[in-house]
């Protein structure tokens, strides 16, 4: 169990040395979230990860949400609050427009992993976003996915056609087109307004990741879970670091901390994919008042008709959309290869991403 650190907004400053004497930093980051989140839990071991790959020369301590919360990141960065942050592009959508391309590839995601190092790399690599990073003030660092969406229910959806009609929680544009597209009526509200609505009757589901059943208390309200494989969240930005944090490194240090990013990168994946869902998926099927539903086939390839023409629109209208669907193909084979292990598909990022960048420019 990593040790928890937590300090107050008013911690003064670390001084970033660019020699390679410089004394030992205290970095500041930010999660955006509490302790119980996919988010913190990278962090903890990012922490860890830093003073390792420094051998101690960096450090990290870290903020909890009463410091600094998603809406604040962009203020934390740019005021010198935080020096790394957990960066949602979507979230702050006005700022990450072609960064955004990638999520709306959502219905890609079959591959949590696969979608992650492919974010990654295409953030790396594609000079648009880099300019939207840059005016941010920020850099790239990499990203995480969640599991695959399914549907949490209340009414039972075995088919397609059970689909019509039903109101249905949307986290995006993707999701939103898959649900027009089989009759169901895609409503925007906020992830934490789930559970009321579904009580209430607002809504007749949501399209989420499973971890919604214990993460939003779903299992007290959703009756059903239709294992229809929808797509991911992928389009994070890990370690988000402040421009001004980024300029003061020596290009020794840019490279200590992008190795110790890079072996948190997978963390969030491993926790929000993998980990987690595996906990809410036992906690789902030892509940007699939830059915969980496999679709039949008949479902399951329209979905998958839906899900590639989808893809190939957003191919068609805009280049950057595929060079990451090509991404896609190329880590979903290399995670095909490698496995799972998270120390392991970092070791590989490293040599396939990383070790091509000039980290002296790189960001700037």
């Amino acid at each position: 169990m990593f040790k928890d650190k937590v300090i107050g907004a008013f911690v003064a400053a670390a001084v970033l040395g660019g020699g390679a004497a410089a004394q030992a930093q205290e970095l500041r980051l930010a999660p955006a979230a509490p302790p119980a989140h996919p988010a913190y839990y990278m962090y903890e071991h990012f922490a860890e990860f830093l003073a390792e790959e420094s051998d101690g020369a960096m450090t990290g301590t870290i903020l909890g949400p009463e410091v600094v919360a998603l809406p604040q990141v962009k203020d934390a960065l740019q005021s010198g609050l935080a020096n790394v942050a957990n960066g949602l592009p979507l979230y702050f959508a006005a700022d990450f427009p072609e960064t955004g391309v990638a999520g709306d590839l959502a219905l890609l995601g079959r591959n949590p992993h696969a979608m992650a190092w492919a974010m990654t790399e295409f953030g790396v690599n594609c000079e648009p976003c880099q300019a939207e990073f840059n005016a941010f003030g920020s850099v790239f660092l990499g990203a995480g996915s969640s599991d695959v969406y399914v549907l949490l229910t209340t009414t039972p959806v075995r088919t397609a056609e059970d689909l019509q009609g039903l109101r249905l929680r949307s986290g995006g544009a993707p999701y939103s087109r898959w649900a027009e597209h089989f009759g169901a009526t895609p409503v925007n509200i906020a992830v934490g307004d789930q559970f009321e609505a579904m009580s209430q009757g607002t809504i007749d589901g949501t399209m989420a990741s499973i971890v919604d059943m214990l993460s939003y208390r779903l299992i007290d309200v959703a009756t059903y879970v239709t294992m229809i494989p929808l797509g991911t969240y992928h389009v994070t930005s890990n370690f988000t670091t402040s421009l001004e944090t980024w300029e003061g490194m020596s290009v020794e240090q840019r490279e200590m901390f992008v190795a110790a990013a890079n072996r948190g990168d997978p963390q969030l994946t491993d926790r929000w994919a993998f980990q987690l869902p595996a906990e809410a998926t036992a906690a789902v099927e030892g509940n007699a008042n939830i059915e969980v539903i496999q679709p039949d086939e008949a479902f399951i390839s329209a979905s998958n008709a839906f899900a590639a023409e989808d893809i190939q629109a957003r191919i068609d209208a805009n280049p950057l959309a595929g060079d990451f669907a090509a991404l896609v193909e190329k880590w979903t084979a290399i995670v095909e290869e490698v496995g799972e292990d998270p120390e392991a598909l970092a070791a590989r990022a490293q040599e396939e991403i990383w070790s091509k960048v000039d980290l002296s420019t790189y960001g700037l």
